[in-house]
Formats: C-alpha cells, sequence, structure tokens
C-alpha cells in the first residue's frame, strides 16, 4: 500500500495550472458516446487515468477500433457492436459501469459488467430498476444490487420517469437506453444535474430537447451520430483541490487553464467565492462546452457557509470543499448530500473521521455534515480507496503536514496530482 508524506508550505505560492488532468465525465462519455457514431471520431487530450481508459478499453471489446497517437485518440464503431467474449472490467469506474449499463441494455448480445472490490460494493438498483422497468434484463448479486451484473440486451420501451434522485449517471444511462427505445421517452429530474450527456449527444445529431417543465424528450436513432471532433477540456473537479490550496494560503495565486466552464460543473467554486476566495471566470470558446480559465486568489480570512441547494452540481467537490469549511470561521454546514455515501467510499463518513483525525470540529448527519473552522493537526489519514478524499487531506497537509495511506486510487482519475503539488510544497512518496 502506497502513502505519501505532504509537508507543511513553507510560503504563498503562485502557479499556472495548464496541465490539470483532462475531464473525467467528459472523457469517460467520449468513449462510449463514439459507439453509437459512423466514421471515425477525434478526441483530444483524452483523460488516460485507470477509471477513463476502463471505459475505452471496454469500448474495444465491443468492436470499436481504436488508436492512440499520444496527442489524440481515434475510435471508429463497428456497424454493430459485438458481444464481447469475456467480462467487461470498469475497474473504479461508477461512471462506466453505470453508463454501459444502459447503453447496453439495448443491444443483442450477453455481456458482464465487473470492477474492482470498491466498485463492487456500490449500490447498481439506482440505474438497474428503472432500468428494469422498461425491458431490459439485468442480474447481478444482491438481486441485481451490486456488480458483476449481467446484461442481456434487447428491445426497450419507451417510457416516462421521473426520478426521485439527481444524477447523471441515472440520467444518462435512462437517455442512452431512450435512444434505442421503441418511441419518444421522457425523463426529469428535480434539480438539473451535470448535463454533459445532453449537450455532447446533442452536437452528435441526437434529437434531445428539455422543455419548459423540465422535462427531456429523447428520440430513438433512426440512423447512427455524426463522430465527435472534440479537445476535451480540463477537469473542474480536479483543478478544483488548487483552488482550495490557494483559497487556505493566504496571498497564494493558481490559474485553472482551459477548464470547462459549464453551470453544472463549476459550483464549488461558486461557494468558494462566497466563503471570501477571489475567483474570477473568463470564458473563451463555446462549442461542445463553455471552455476558459479560472483565477484563483486567496485571502485571510474564509467565512463559513451553508450547502443545501444545487448539491448534484457540486457532490464530488464536497471532500475538498471540506477543508476549505475547516479552516473557515463560523460553523460551515452541508445539506441534502445523502449521495455522498453512495461514492467510491460513503463520503460523509470518511470526511468526517479524516476531519476528527486532525483535530476538526465535525457533526455528522444522515445527509451530511457540520464543520466548525479551527486548526489542522497532523495526522494519517485512510484514504478508503477514495481518490477525491486522499487528494483533499493531501491539501490539508499544507497547512499542517498530512500522511496519506492508500493513494494508489489517485491515478483513477488524476495522475499527475503530486506532480502538480510538488510545486507547492515537498512530498515523500
Amino acid at each position: 500500500m502506497k502513502r505519501a508524506v505532504v509537508k507543511p508550505v513553507k510560503s504563498p505560492f503562485d502557479i499556472d495550472c495548464n496541465d490539470i488532468a483532462s475531464d473525467k465525465s467528459i472523457s469517460h462519455r467520449c468513449a462510449m458516446f463514439s459507439l453509437l457514431s459512423s466514421g471515425v471520431n477525434r478526441i483530444e487530450n483524452f483523460l488516460r487515468a485507470e477509471d477513463t481508459l476502463a471505459s475505452l478499453n471496454i469500448a474495444k471489446s465491443l468492436g470499436a477500433k481504436v488508436k492512440d497517437n499520444g496527442s489524440y485518440i481515434e475510435i471508429t464503431a463497428p456497424q454493430e457492436l459485438k458481444e464481447p467474449d469475456d467480462v467487461l472490467d470498469c475497474g473504479n469506474a461508477g461512471t462506466a459501469m453505470r453508463l454501459y449499463c444502459g447503453l447496453l441494455s439495448g443491444i443483442d448480445g450477453s455481456f458482464v459488467l465487473t470492477g474492482d472490490k470498491y466498485l463492487r460494493s456500490r449500490p447498481m438498483n439506482r440505474v438497474a430498476k428503472p432500468l428494469r422497468s422498461i425491458g431490459a434484463k439485468i442480474d447481478g448479486r444482491e438481486f441485481g444490487n451490486k456488480a458483476p451484473l449481467h446484461i442481456r440486451g434487447g428491445k426497450l420501451k419507451a417510457f416516462e420517469y421521473e426520478s426521485p434522485i439527481d444524477s447523471a449517471q441515472v440520467k444518462s444511462a435512462m437517455i442512452l437506453s431512450a435512444l434505442q427505445a421503441d418511441g419518444i421517452s421522457r425523463y426529469k429530474e428535480n434539480l438539473l444535474s451535470r448535463d454533459h450527456t445532453e449537450r455532447m449527444l446533442k452536437g452528435m445529431g441526437a434529437e434531445i430537447v428539455t422543455n419548459s417543465d423540465g422535462w427531456i424528450e429523447i428520440k430513438p436513432l433512426t440512423k447512427p451520430l455524426s463522430p465527435l471532433d472534440i479537445r476535451v477540456p480540463s477537469d473542474p473537479s480536479s483543478g478544483f483541490f488548487f483552488a482550495v490550496a490557494s483559497a487556505i494560503i493566504p496571498g497564494s495565486k493558481v490559474k485553472i487553464s482551459a477548464v470547462t466552464l459549464n453551470p453544472t460543473r463549476v459550483e464549488a467554486y461558486k461557494v468558494l467565492q462566497n466563503m471570501g476566495a477571489d475567483i474570477e471566470f473568463v470564458e473563451k470558446e463555446n462549442i461542445y462546452e463553455p471552455i476558459g480559465d479560472i483565477y484563483i486568489k486567496g485571502v485571510d480570512k474564509l467565512k463559513a457557509v451553508e450547502v443545501s441547494q444545487n448539491i448534484a452540481w457540486l457532490i464530488d467537490e464536497l471532500p475538498a470543499l471540506s477543508i476549505a469549511m475547516a479552516v473557515a470561521e463560523g460553523r460551515s454546514v452541508v445539506k441534502n448530500a445523502k449521495e455522498l455515501r453512495v461514492k467510491e467510499s460513503d463520503r460523509i463518513s470518511s470526511v468526517v473521521n479524516s476531519l476528527k483525525a486532525c483535530g476538526i470540529e465535525v457533526e455528522e448527519f444522515e445527509d451530511g455534515y457540520a464543520i466548525r473552522g479551527g486548526k489542522f493537526k497532523r495526522a494519517t489519514i485512510n484514504s478508503y480507496g477514495d481518490h477525491r478524499v486522499a487528494m483533499s487531506f493531501a491539501i490539508a497537509g499544507l497547512l499542517s503536514g498530512m500522511e496519506i495511506e492508500d493513494i494508489e486510487c489517485i491515478d483513477t482519475s488524476f495522475p499527475n496530482f503530486f506532480e502538480i503539488l510538488s510545486q507547492i510544497t515537498e512530498i515523500e512518496l
């Protein structure tokens, strides 16, 4: 088991993060959506991390031809997706497993999706149940709730489904199934979750419309989609670790370059801004996604904040945001975030236990936590195999020093994280 020791920062820093990891959500979708196209999909800046490479390898197993010249990837889908001769390994990627459930449910054939020990413990009924209701045949451990999952693809019925949870993974799985259904389908969630799926598929020619009542109408495909020609932007979720680093070290400056500014992806930055951090967004282009730069400056004091709205827009950034809350003046509260309990770890418990180990006063709720700002002390942190927990407490180490155990998980999403962090402080690996 690998560990990292992060030393306290010696002085304010000024770095340009122009090599932040490419966006994981968009990279996953590039690999998958290419399978619905004809022609050659050209994808620059694809994230070459364990999670996204799992999605790409599954595309290969389904018959796609993939060429990678280092600067871009070309994906050519087969005329018909083939039944693989082996199981499809999603690694640690919940996005891969849940979205492929939707895509493969409408494809003739037998498919088995599995993953590592962490992914095999995560609940899948949130996707499997609505898919089964429209004719999908999905089975697995615990009555189809845990991987390995077996999918017997076939004909799917058009549907009208109002989701009880706001989840981009559930929504994307249902949209992918709707593209293969026998009529127009309608999907609705209470709060718009991340909308990369709708944006990208519409850009490829899919007929997807959101009406004034929030219902997403999806017409089934009558022909293959147009191929992608895209440069994947930098990942704001990855960049957010360094935004927090700047915010908690007064006088520090960070520029995060060429990042998606999609409103459903920068909510955590808006919260950090509300806490007092000096943040500026500069849009440069807008084709598949709005893309630009984010500038962050640290201030002397952050103030406490309550986070209870737009949770689906910042669910992945909450562990990192908890580090800023832990040094802010006052009591910060996170509510309506029960979704954290079904991530790579139970992130509510992971964050609470880790903050307590660092001497921070924190109270755990079923759907969140309350953090009283204080002073970090050095601790040894168990990452629970969760890359966001590991990276969040590495950032906390800039204040007090920190030892983080089980850091291999960081390679699933941000392989050069410690390389960038080493520009700020000393690290022992």
